[in-house]
C-alpha cells in the first residue's frame, strides 16, 4: 500500500484525456505497487474517506501513472481541481466478472471472443457494465448483439459505441 498527499490536477487539451481530472502517480510509487508494470492495473483503497476499487492507474510514459478523478468521484470527496486529497492505495487483484448471458453468447462467435480477450480487463469491462445497465431484457439482449459486431469488427467499447450511434443516425 502507499500513502501520500496529492492534489487533483486536469489535463487541458490531452488527446483522449483532454479535460479529465485526475491523480499523479510518480514511477517510484508505482513501482511499490506493481513491479515493472508498465500497463494498465486497477488500485483500491481511499481517497481521503472515499473508498475506491476496480479502478484503473493509466501509464503515462517513463513508468509515471495517473489515476482518474471522474465527477463522481469529486463530488464524493467535495474536491475539484487543484484540492489535495490523502491517497491510500494498493492493487486491486480481484477479478471482474463479466455479464454471463454475454459470455455465453461471446462464445459462440471465436472470432469476437478472441478479440475481447485481447482486450485489457478493464476495457472488456466497459462492454459488460454497459449490458448490465440495460433495465429491459429487450435492451440487453440489442446491446450484447451490438458489442459481439462491434467485436467481429475488432472495434473497442468506444469506437463500437461511436459506430452503433452513426447507424442510428443515418
Amino acid at each position: 500500500m502507499i500513502n501520500l498527499k496529492s492534489i487533483i490536477e486536469k489535463f487541458g487539451s490531452k488527446g483522449e484525456k483532454t479535460g479529465w481530472c485526475y491523480i499523479f502517480i510518480s514511477q517510484e510509487l508505482a513501482e511499490l505497487l506493481k513491479p515493472g508494470c508498465k500497463k494498465s492495473f486497477r488500485v483500491k483503497g481511499r481517497l481521503d474517506q472515499l473508498k475506491i476499487e476496480k479502478v484503473s492507474l493509466i501509464p503515462m510514459g517513463e513508468g509515471d501513472f495517473i489515476m482518474a478523478v471522474n465527477a463522481t468521484m469529486r463530488k464524493a470527496l467535495g474536491k475539484q481541481q487543484g484540492s489535495e486529497v490523502s491517497v491510500n492505495i494498493e492493487e486491486d487483484k480481484s477479478i471482474l466478472e463479466i455479464n454471463e448471458e454475454f459470455l455465453e453468447c461471446l462464445s459462440d462467435e471465436p472470432s469476437a471472443l478472441e478479440f475481447f480477450n485481447s482486450l485489457a480487463p478493464g476495457h472488456r469491462r466497459y462492454f459488460s457494465n454497459w449490458i448490465d445497465t440495460a433495465k429491459a431484457n429487450e435492451t440487453r439482449a440489442k446491446r450484447i448483439a451490438q458489442a459481439i459486431t462491434g467485436l467481429q469488427k475488432k472495434m473497442d467499447y468506444g469506437e463500437m459505441i461511436r459506430w452503433n450511434k452513426s447507424k442510428s443516425i443515418g
